[in-house]
């Protein structure tokens, strides 16, 4: 037996099938039913608003078969939502590099004094540092620098960089600093007294960092000015979560850090 389709409407009697296309912004189209021609500049869920070359807009309803684009019927449909953006730079404001697993360890190092300086420079450099396979460790002091990179024993293939507190002329750390040389080993400062100092004030909502009387330490006295608890460990977190990116740091450590990242990921294994 042969079967036949309910439908006997003949073929050259069936409606043609017309395309879906999204009412994407800019969009030229022509409303069917009252000849109203414009540009799509909204689309929500089941209207578009279109406006015309004098700048009128109206708004029809997602109907099908309801415009004509390039004079052929078309179905209008609201767009689907964009899949949301990769960041395009990390924290320091770098290129980010997507879908990239860290690099083996470097031999090179960068050293840095305290707990709290690794902590900063992995907030805002992390991504960057994990690229190029650079490892940060902290000293908790300089005092015995010189017999700490001694014991490195930098190379050309293991060179040492090293972010010095409060690097300016006359200082302790000024004269350790000079006492360290060679050709594989770079000591880079800034000349805040902490790296806490650093951070931008207005990134912490305050004027300036308040300045502390000789002798007293300072991380205490600048709690103590602030009106902050006596904990400086609590105080640092809170100045840390205030940190999102390179934006939030003074020019003068941001150049530090990208010195040293430069110095030791540009060593001869890399030449």
């Amino acid at each position: 037996m042969r079967s036949y389709s309910p439908d006997l409407t003949p073929p050259w009697k069936k409606p043609k099938p017309v395309p879906e296309v999204e009412a994407s912004a800019d969009l030229v189209v022509e409303e069917v039913a009252t000849g109203f021609c414009g540009a799509v500049i909204r689309c929500e869920a089941g209207t578009v608003t279109l406006e015309d070359r004098f700048g009128k807009h109206r708004v029809f309803p997602l109907e099908p078969r309801g415009f004509l684009l390039d004079g052929r019927i078309v179905t209008l449909t609201r767009p689907s939502a964009p899949a949301p953006p990769r960041p395009s730079r990390t924290a320091s404001g770098s290129l980010a590099v997507p879908a990239t697993r860290a690099r083996v360890a470097r031999a090179g190092r960068i050293y840095v004094e305290g707990r709290h300086d690794a902590e900063l420079v992995e907030k805002v450099w992390g991504d960057d540092l994990r690229v190029e396979g650079v490892v940060v460790e902290y000293l908790s002091g300089i005092d015995d620098l010189p017999s700490i990179v001694t014991s490195f024993s930098p190379a050309p293939d293991a060179r040492l960089g090293i972010l010095v507190d409060h690097l300016v002329p006359g200082s302790k750390e000024s004269r350790i600093a000079a006492s360290v040389t060679g050709a594989d080993v770079l000591v880079a400062g800034h000349p805040y007294i902490d790296v806490w100092e650093a951070v931008k004030p207005a990134t912490l909502g305050i004027r300036a960092w308040p300045r502390i009387p000789h002798g007293e330490d300072w991380k205490t006295g600048v709690c103590r000015a602030l009106g902050w608890p006596a904990n400086t460990g609590a105080a640092w977190q809170h100045i840390l979560s205030k940190v999102t990116s390179y934006k939030d740091l003074e020019p003068e450590l941001l150049g530090r850090v990208e010195e040293l990242i430069d110095f030791v990921t540009l060593g001869s294994g890399d030449r």
